[in-house]
This record gives structure tokens, C-alpha cells and sequence, in this order.
């Protein structure tokens, strides 16, 4: 299983309905099987997010932030975790606000060393 506790990611692609951006980061915390995380930047003030690491490494979390709007959004996602050549992870995301957009999408967050 991966460890993602105390790793650090950002966006690098994302859907055009999403508020996520290269200016957003992530700092991710796991205990046992439970992920969770804190985001900030670009369109995000502040952003948490919790759920599951599954055995396969893959994620399954919702999330909750504060956009620039001063709105509070959420949605659910599931990541799939790709380990690139120099041992960094690339994590694939598909995500779905809950709130009244009920809108999906895809993006692609990657680990900085």
C-alpha cells in the first residue's frame, strides 16, 4: 500500500468546470487507512479532505473548501495512483460536485519532492 502521509501534491490538469489550478496545493496526512488532506491556492482560500486509502493505493474522498467567491463547495472523488519514473505519484481523479452544481470531471494531481 502506499503511504501518503506527509506528501505533497499539486494540480497540473484539471477540467474546465473545476476550481482546482496549478496555484492549488495539497498537503496529505494518513493514519491507518484514512486520508486526509488540507488545500489552498489559486480559486481555493481554504479546502479540506477526507475518505479512504484502499489496499491498491487507490483514494476514495470528499471534499469540502472556501472559493475566492467566498462560496463553499464540495464534491466526492476516487484517484488512481500512478508511480512515475523517479518515484514521484501522479494521482488520476474523477470527482463529482455534491453541492447544486452536480456537475463531474477529471483532473490530475502530481507529488513535489
Amino acid at each position: 500500500m502506499i503511504n501518503y502521509n506527509g506528501r505533497k501534491f499539486v494540480s497540473v490538469e484539471n477540467t474546465a468546470n473545476g476550481e482546482v489550478s496549478s496555484k492549488t496545493f495539497f498537503e496529505y496526512k494518513q493514519e491507518g487507512n484514512i486520508l486526509s488532506a488540507s488545500y489552498r491556492g489559486g480559486e481555493i482560500v481554504k479546502g479540506t479532505l477526507i475518505g479512504f486509502v484502499q489496499a491498491d493505493g487507490s483514494l476514495q474522498f470528499r471534499y469540502n473548501h472556501v472559493n475566492a467567491r467566498n462560496e463553499i463547495r464540495g464534491g466526492q472523488c476516487s484517484s488512481i495512483p500512478e508511480t512515475l519514473p523517479d518515484g514521484r505519484i501522479r494521482l488520476h481523479e474523477k470527482w463529482k460536485w455534491t453541492d447544486h452544481d452536480q456537475s463531474e470531471g477529471e483532473s490530475i494531481v502530481e507529488e513535489i519532492k
